[in-house]
């Protein structure tokens, strides 16, 4: 059982395909939770009204809005049910793979951009980094119930799988070229390290190229979900999708 905590995320758990257990209402809160309970209903998803205290004892940062929702584990996915995700839109693949990210709330924010902008999914190691939790799950707004995430043993070797099925690999890195100069219309990955020590050595000579960020102020760099949702956002205002919607 994961628990989903927030009204936002829970919002989006009953929207989704999540399979939703019980919906817990603080009591204190009822009158302001009206569409959650609509939602749930609607669901035929059971709703207990229970004390802040209950609440408090299960949420994992402790920022419930007096709202949490029980679910069944998250369901990993594969990396092809990302490239088939692309193929059902019609879409050139766009995959993110996160090098390390070891910050829940990092995760969960590159999660919402990329879901946000029109990725198709993201894909994160099984150790050494952040893992999807009730954390990631706010801190994404929801978005991992919409998101195919996919979790590999080996980012290197996942490379090699993705370029074996005609993916162009791209690696964040100060040293890179300029992201405006790029072009980005072919399928394609694109790899975030962490913020300290940024895309590991192995992992950036499988790229087939880096890009950066142009940078005019003193600071020399963003987080890694904000350079994640400049990229990202760079990388799809390229490809017209929202134009060719619009």
């Amino acid at each position: 059982m994961r628990i989903i905590e927030g009204r936002n995320p829970v919002i989006e758990a009953l929207r989704s395909d999540a399979q939703i257990d019980t919906i817990l209402i603080s009591r204190e809160t009822q009158g302001s939770l009206k569409k959650i309970i609509e939602l749930a209903k609607a669901k035929n998803v059971r709703v207990k009204n229970v004390d802040k205290t209950t609440l408090d004892r299960l949420s994992e940062n402790k920022r419930h809005q007096g709202v949490i929702a029980e679910a069944m584990e998250y369901e990993y996915k594969e990396i092809d049910d990302i490239l088939d995700y692309a193929k059902t839109r019609g879409e050139v693949p766009f995959v993110i793979i996160l090098d390390e990210i070891t910050d829940v709330h990092n995760l969960g924010a590159i999660i919402r951009s990329a879901e946000c902008l029109g990725a198709h999914g993201v894909i994160i190691t099984k150790r050494r980094a952040a893992q999807i939790n009730g954390v990631v799950a706010k801190s994404s707004a929801g978005a991992i119930e919409y998101l195919p995430v996919a979790r590999v043993t080996n980012i290197s070797q996942t490379i090699e799988e993705l370029k074996e099925k005609g993916l162009w690999i791209y690696g964040a890195d100060m040293n890179g070229k300029n992201i405006n100069e790029e072009k980005f219309d072919v399928p394609m990955a694109l790899v975030i390290g962490s913020e300290g020590s940024g895309i590991g050595r192995l992992v950036k000579e499988k790229c087939d190229s880096l890009v950066k960020i142009p940078m005019k102020g003193n600071v020399g760099s963003l987080n890694a979900s904000c350079a994640a949702s400049i990229i990202i956002y760079e990388i799809m205002k390229q490809r017209g999708i929202w134009n060719a919607q619009n």
